[in-house]
């Protein structure tokens, strides 16, 4: 069951009492799993409401909204500098579940082509993910979501490339790369943290210089802090990632993880092998096809550089 954006209005003003609706709309990026609408009241202040569409969904935002509930509480107290999407109120569905009322933190999603060396939004951006890096790791575990310890993490790596290797479209030398870095001991000596778990430049929100506010906290855990750095050591300019490493290492206390970002290039590679792993399990014969042609694209990425650092011994 699809709901419509005055459906979703109407949930929102049993949400929120007095809110008085005015006007609704789509949001820009609606995403999958919840049905999304932006609704303005009559005094302009906008709402976003977001309904599951189905069970898991479901489970997955009451898990949500305990931890956004802490989360607030923290950027609040100064601990975060952005804001969280934490609910105001809840309107219960027919079928069951709830649906959730925040209000819109204001900005628009990143784009990383804004992103530039130097003070400005790099620097916001990379002291963004290490205050989020610095929360109590309590602050999950209460939630009820995941934590894991770094032994455990990289078993949970070695299984997902384990099981990419099942279905024999990854190339040879992919494979024998990522069972080389798992199999470095040294590599995965590192401090869990909170970690939001699925940061992308739609989850982003910004103004100007600053980051105001990160959405989509449903994959939150404890767990390795270089996933969450993963997405911006594979996109963004070198010099700009140089900005946003230096920001983070700044604000983070006590950071000791040498090969942080070894661990972060390679999370961003297995990004593709879980991709592959999606369109198997879904049996989505485009999404297939799409992982395996990014996996080639890689494969022949990470040759070249193979071949580079061989031409020295050769010479």
């Amino acid at each position: 069951m699809v709901r419509s954006p005055l459906a979703l209005a109407a949930l929102a003003t049993v949400a929120v009492p007095g809110l008085d609706a005015f006007d609704v709309r789509r949001p820009a990026q609606p995403g999958s799993d919840f049905d999304t609408a932006v609704v303005i009241d009559a005094h302009r202040n906008r709402w976003v409401v977001r309904a599951p569409q189905h069970a898991a969904a479901g489970a997955a935002l009451e898990a949500e909204v305990v931890l956004l509930s802490m989360l607030a509480a923290e950027s609040e107290r100064g601990k975060l500098p952005f804001a969280v999407p934490a609910p105001a109120g809840f309107a219960h569905l027919p079928e069951g579940g709830r649906a959730a009322v925040h209000a819109e933190i204001p900005g628009d999603p990143l784009r990383l082509e804004r992103l530039a060396p130097g003070p400005g939004l790099a620097a916001s951006l990379g002291r963004a993910i290490a205050a989020l890096h610095e929360l109590p790791t309590v602050i999950v575990e209460n939630a009820g979501l995941p934590a894991y310890d770094a032994g455990e993490y990289r078993q949970r790596r070695q299984a997902e490339v384990d099981e990419a290797a099942r279905t024999g479209k990854v190339p040879p030398a992919l494979l024998r790369r990522w069972e080389e870095r798992l199999e470095d001991v040294a590599m995965w000596r590192f401090r869990p943290t909170v970690v939001h778990g699925d940061l992308t430049s739609d989850r982003v929100l910004v103004q100007g210089d600053k980051v105001t506010g990160i959405l989509h906290w449903g994959d939150a855990c404890v767990a390795d802090p270089a996933d969450d750095l993963a997405w911006l050591l594979v996109a963004a300019h070198p010099d700009t990632t140089d900005s946003i490493m230096e920001a983070y290492q700044l604000r983070r206390t006590e950071l000791t993880d040498p090969h942080l970002v070894d661990r972060a290039l390679l999370a961003g590679e297995l990004a593709l092998a879980r991709w592959l792993l999606y369109g198997v399990r879904t049996q989505d014969a485009e999404i297939i096809d799409d992982a395996v042609a990014m996996l080639e694209d890689l494969d022949a990425h990470t040759h070249e550089g193979r071949d580079a650092e061989a031409e020295p011994l050769m010479a």
